[in-house]
């Protein structure tokens, strides 16, 4: 079977699409119009509801795009009609058919180091893996995920207070930056993925529950993730904030604020009951009377 023809980006780029739906793609779309490219036309998720009420909201990219004076439709099949040199892809969420590849030239900007974490949560699996180093990477979209040459990657390292969050932030920006210079420079030839290739799944709710034979450092991790959650007697309590200490004891046994794991522990900081807001461990501790015949995990 051969490869379909794929559309591929001009030597000189002047006129953009945009294609993008969460948080994560507005400041690459604001960097573009900033940097004084012309977006003829923005491609994002139809309005839903996104919260509490019965009302639908445009997507954030979409609201972004309305807010600069964008031209903006959910119909993918309208970026086949626009007037553009180049479409670039930002965390569509939606697989874009061979139909419309073969005609509209796209590069993509991906949260990882391909091919390593090709998939649908980079990001995230690159924190819970315990990866020291991660990135940004511009590339080529191919038929298959995340399979596509590279034109350009940036790097940086994951220390050990990264949140998801806080990594997120900083790749979104790595991205923007990236992709802005490379489009200034002009798109270089692109290289083929080489290396060891794995795949980012979504993070589910049951790889959320802490497993206090695990080691505190994994535990720590999963936290710092965000939505980690055990049970105490009984009831959902989720673990905001921990930090990692020098202890032992019976995984999920608890002495004070601090948890034993499978190797070392961790001291809980920031905590949620179920049903009730966020607070800090020691009110938790205090307004449960927790006593060291608990453990968490039961």
């Amino acid at each position: 079977m051969t490869e379909p023809n794929l559309a591929r980006p001009p030597a000189r780029i002047q006129r953009l699409a945009y294609l993008g739906t969460p948080d994560v793609a507005v400041e690459p779309l604001r960097a573009l119009v900033a940097a004084g490219f012309d977006i003829d036309i923005v491609i994002s998720g139809a309005d839903k509801r996104r919260g509490r009420g019965s009302e639908s909201s445009p997507s954030p990219v979409k609201a972004a795009a309305i807010e600069m004076g964008l031209s903006v439709s959910d119909q993918l099949d309208d970026v086949l009609g626009a007037n553009v040199d180049l479409a670039v892809v930002v965390a569509y969420g939606r697989i874009i058919p061979v139909t419309v590849l073969e005609i509209v030239p796209m590069i993509n900007i991906h949260f990882s180091l391909l091919p390593r974490w090709r998939g649908a949560a980079p990001v995230e699996r690159a924190l819970l893996a315990g990866d020291t180093e991660t990135g940004v990477a511009l590339m080529d979209i191919g038929v298959e995920l995340d399979t596509g040459d590279v034109y350009a990657e940036s790097r940086t390292e994951i220390v050990d207070n990264d949140t998801l969050t806080s990594l997120r932030e900083r790749l979104v920006q790595m991205g923007a930056t990236l992709l802005v210079d490379s489009l200034k420079q002009g798109l270089s030839v692109p290289r083929p993925q080489t290396g060891d290739i794995s795949y980012a799944k979504k993070i589910t709710s049951a790889e959320l529950q802490i497993d206090w034979a695990s080691a505190a450092h994994e535990v720590d991790r999963l936290v710092r993730l965000g939505g980690a959650w055990t049970t105490f007697r009984g009831t959902r309590l989720k673990i905001h904030e921990v930090s990692v200490v020098a202890a032992q004891g019976t995984p999920g046994s608890i002495d004070g604020l601090v948890v034993a794991c499978g190797e070392g522990a961790v001291e809980l900081l920031v905590v949620q009951p179920e049903g009730k807001a966020r607070q800090d461990a020691n009110s938790w501790k205090n307004g449960a009377r927790v006593t060291s015949t608990d453990r968490l995990g039961l």
